[in-house]
């Protein structure tokens, strides 16, 4: 059976609720930007998510998580190319991102770290910013 992107809708959000759970990753904001999430899946089996939060030709990504079972194989850099198809129709030019573990990874996929003071005034004031993630997250952007 071959994996597929769906685009993230209501009835998802606790499938993506347990996954960024078992991944310790935040659940805040995740309801709101739901719309900007997408989610690959092997028939009715979960294997990984990833999101978006937009502010204007700015954006945020966030909760990129494989389930454990599947990470390694490939599936977080299918989850990472897809969310990025999703920047180019909405004309982002910058993608920010915080992360505490999967820096070298998103550095191989283009991103450079920056100091958080640096990133989009807009991108700042959402909620991974102001109090989801710990002050020691790496910040890092991309610019497309």
């Amino acid at each position: 059976m071959t994996s597929k992107i769906y685009n993230a809708n209501a009835k998802d959000y606790l499938l993506i609720q347990s996954l960024l759970e078992s991944a310790n990753l935040p659940l805040d904001g995740v309801n709101e930007h739901l719309r900007n999430f997408i989610l690959l899946k092997k028939g009715d089996l979960l294997i990984g998510t990833v999101g978006l939060e937009v502010y204007g030709d700015k954006a945020l990504l966030r909760s990129l998580a494989v389930t454990k079972s599947f990470r390694g194989s490939g599936y977080g850099r299918q989850l990472y190319q897809a969310i990025i198809a999703k920047c180019r129709p909405q004309q982002i030019c910058e993608i920010y991102l915080l992360t505490e573990t999967a820096e070298d990874f998103f550095a191989k996929l283009g991103f450079e770290k920056i100091s958080r003071d640096s990133a989009d005034v807009k991108v700042k004031e959402s909620i991974e910013f102001r109090s989801a993630c710990p002050e020691t997250a790496t910040c890092m952007r991309l610019k497309l």
